[in-house]
């Protein structure tokens, strides 16, 4: 991308972000829930750009005076400074120009939201619950290195204390624009605590990443919904609390059934449904949204396709792979002990460089 062509366009964008700047300190954009969070997610955009675009203009502005002093200068120590000063900055020009690049593409208005994930087990019985716990253990690890905020909405535990089934929420900065990566069927091959002849099984488990929905995103009529309290259970089934804490609530038009026991309260847990719900309904939209999207794309790597196999991960010889880009690496305790971020940083890599290809032939 040639930015010497783009610079009306981004001299354009320094003007809004500035703009954007003082709108969200004016007393009646404060006012308006709705456009300050649109205006803050804006700014937020364009201050990595106006931040990248400065360091560009910076090295643009160096690099001349570093040529002209090599070419009128007449002090031989300064121009072996600028000499060097002028390769250093020719190095470092590329991936300025790429970062701008980037942050040029039209970007995922969901990658800042928040995430709600679920773990499905899938073929391989007991096995296969137990292989969702370890999952959520290794994105439980993640979540705490990276400093976000995790909580279980809803399990469901299998025979052995795995999980047949668990949701929750994730808060933290940038959190869907990386655990989007996560979407698919996981396969563990390994010999199960069960098997008595040392047989290697291979087990599966689908984990879903959803961008969680604001309020203004999805209008949910109260007529709309069934609303049913139960009492929440733990670890074998026991009763948490003999109280109808537990709230399970179907929306009645898309047959999307949710439910929370988390919270001690009734009100917490019906709260929490409900964000479920519309992060539910607003991810049944986008994935019509993606599909659309596929069908012009062959090299995107998080197209939301959680039918297709996206990673395995092989016990007997200690190795994670990752089939959306043929990586692979000896590295699976680390990898479920929550040493995620060089499988996400490969497959964004991947992506980005795809997305670039792509508005340079267009």
């Amino acid at each position: 991308m040639n930015l010497e062509k783009l610079q009306g366009h981004l001299s354009s964008l320094q003007d809004r972000f500035h703009e954007v700047e003082l709108l969200i300190t004016d007393p009646e954009v404060l006012a308006d829930e709705k456009r300050y969070v649109q205006l803050s997610k804006e700014y937020k955009h364009l201050q990595k750009l106006n931040c990248e675009y400065e360091k560009y203009k910076q090295a643009k502005k160096t690099i001349a005076e570093a040529e002209e002093l090599i070419a009128h200068g007449n002090d031989p120590e300064m121009k072996e400074l600028a000499e060097e000063e002028l390769t250093h900055l020719h190095s470092i020009l590329p991936s300025l120009e790429e970062n701008i690049a980037l942050l040029l593409l039209p970007q995922d208005p969901n990658d800042d939201r928040n995430a709600i994930m679920e773990i499905r087990a899938g073929t391989g019985g007991d096995e296969a619950a137990l292989f969702a716990r370890d999952l959520f253990k290794m994105y439980s690890y993640y979540i705490e290195s990276k400093g976000w905020k995790l909580a279980i909405t809803d399990f469901a535990e299998g025979a052995l204390g795995g999980y047949k089934e668990i949701v929750f929420t994730v808060e933290g900065d940038g959190v869907y624009g990386l655990l989007k990566y996560e979407s698919g069927v996981h396969r563990v091959q390994r010999v199960p605590a069960t098997e008595t002849q040392g047989r290697i099984h291979t087990s599966a488990a689908t984990v879903a990443v959803f961008p969680e929905a604001d309020e203004f995103d999805v209008e949910i009529k109260d007529s709309d919904l069934r609303i049913d309290t139960f009492c929440s259970s733990g670890a074998g089934g026991q009763s948490v609390n003999t109280t109808y804490s537990a709230v399970r609530i179907v929306h009645i038009p898309t047959g999307i059934m949710v439910q929370c026991q988390d919270e001690r309260s009734q009100l917490k847990n019906k709260a929490k449904a409900l964000a479920e719900l519309r992060t539910r309904i607003y991810d049944m939209e986008l994935q019509k949204v993606e599909e659309e999207k596929a069908k012009s794309r062959k090299t995107m790597v998080s197209t939301g396709d959680r039918s297709a196999k996206i990673r395995t991960y092989n016990f007997p010889q200690g190795r994670v792979t990752d089939h959306r880009i043929g990586l692979t690496l000896h590295n699976l305790q680390g990898v479920l002990g929550g040493d995620l971020q060089p499988i996400i940083d490969a497959l964004a890599l991947e992506e980005n460089s795809a997305r670039l290809h792509e508005a340079s032939l267009s």
